[in-house]
């Protein structure tokens, strides 16, 4: 009895599977992705940490672009890109199908249209362990400098938090620790999850309990996928209420990201 109990189930999945499957074939506002096979994800850091021994992006992002291809019956292909800029550059040239931004009125003319903010992210500074600077307001003072990635949600944030100190702007994630390191900055600033992942590289180092401010991220599409956008934030509303994005979120482990609040219109 356990054994064909056992079939049974397994023999459920595949058709619960298959039925999914089959209604996004029958689906017009992803037709062209499920012709193609595959979700091309396009991603930049912080948005994804990469592993070191394996190779392997990670982070809730990722593991929310899972869950979609997982209800698309489809692969993501992971596309790893260095800046925001050429996050824009690959939607544009049509090698990436989907992409994540917080809302900036700034690309909203370079992108497709943004879905309902899916994920709320964290911003905070990293120090060495050695500084003075235990709090935001410490940092906002004459003579401090702080690093941000240019065109960064954080660096964003960081400007109209930061009346005093000096920012000053590293091309990528990797430059803005080294600019950290070396001296030439008293903190770095960005989200919760990359700063406590790069202090494991500078010793003493500490990322402050205290945020400076945050950001809501939304999935992004190409110029004229407005069908596309619509499946995608129809998506992100269904995964909000089914506790898809919380598992997504709680899976990847990481600091200093919660579930975005539901979209008011």
């Amino acid at each position: 009895m356990t054994v064909r109990l056992g079939v049974f189930a397994a023999l459920l999945g595949v058709a619960i599977t298959a039925g999914v499957h089959a209604q996004n074939l029958a689906d017009p506002r992803v037709a062209d992705l499920i012709g193609a096979g595959r979700i091309r994800f396009g991603s930049f850091p912080p948005q994804h940490i990469k592993d070191p021994a394996t190779g392997e992006l990670k982070g809730p992002a990722v593991h929310v672009m899972r869950a979609l291809g997982a209800r698309m019956g489809l692969p993501v292909v992971l596309v790893e890109l260095p800046t925001l800029d050429k996050l824009i550059e690959c939607l544009d040239a049509g090698a990436c199908d989907v992409g994540c931004l917080g809302y900036d009125p700034a690309r909203a003319e370079q992108v497709g249209g943004f879905t309902p903010p899916f994920m709320q992210v964290e911003f905070t500074l990293l120090v060495p362990g050695v500084s003075s600077i235990n709090t935001v307001a410490d940092a906002d003072r004459l003579g401090v400098r702080i690093a941000g990635v240019r065109h960064h949600a954080s660096t964003a944030a960081l400007t109209r938090a930061m009346k005093n100190a000096e920012l000053v702007l590293a091309e990528t994630p990797d430059d803005a620790f080294e600019l950290l390191r070396s001296g030439k900055v008293h903190a770095w600033a960005s989200a919760r999850a990359p700063l406590v992942e790069y202090s494991a590289d500078l010793d003493d180092s500490r990322v402050l309990a205290e945020n400076y401010g945050g950001n809501s991220s939304m999935l992004v599409v190409p110029k004229d996928r407005s069908e596309r956008l619509a499946y995608l934030s129809q998506f992100v509303e269904e995964a909000r209420a089914s506790g898809v994005l919380q598992r997504a979120i709680k899976k990847a482990g990481q600091p200093g990201y919660r579930v975005a609040d539901p979209f008011r219109h």
